[in-house]
């Protein structure tokens, strides 16, 4: 007897949006552990990345102050932010950022065998939204 599985896992997408380059992290609903993926220069190269990996949602870091209030988010990712939106069918959720860049600086690793900053960041975003949304219980 075959059995198909009832359920279907959620894939998302980590992202770490910069001006110069995008940090993305790949992770999904069943193992809730998020891997840096790759760095990207534009939109484009995401949407592709959505459709090839079957992507259901997109976590994206926001830029916040450091006591918690909305940092006056400036036009180059507000206007990233409305063409995702215009662009994709999944839905698009931000988490707070703060330090991501500095944490995935932390990391052990040399340049050699550490991952790239900025998808080391993704990965961080991605994984506080795993820890928040997922908590396990016994």
């Amino acid at each position: 007897m075959e059995f198909k599985s009832i359920n279907k896992f959620k894939k998302y997408l980590g992202i770490d949006y910069g001006r110069k380059r995008i940090g993305l992290a790949l992770g999904d609903s069943e193992i809730k552990i998020a891997t840096p993926f790759k760095i990207v220069n534009n939109i484009e190269e995401i949407i592709k990345i959505i459709k090839n990996e079957e992507i259901n949602e997109l976590i994206i870091g926001q830029p916040l102050k450091m006591r918690g209030r909305n940092l006056k988010m400036d036009n180059d990712f507000l206007e990233f932010l409305e063409i995702l939106k215009e662009k994709v069918a999944i839905p698009i959720k931000l988490i707070d950022e703060r330090l991501s860049s500095k944490a995935a600086d932390a990391l052990s690793g040399d340049k050699r065998t550490k991952a790239p900053r900025d998808t080391l960041a993704a990965m961080l975003i991605l994984q506080t939204y795993f820890d928040k949304n997922f908590l396990v219980s016994f």
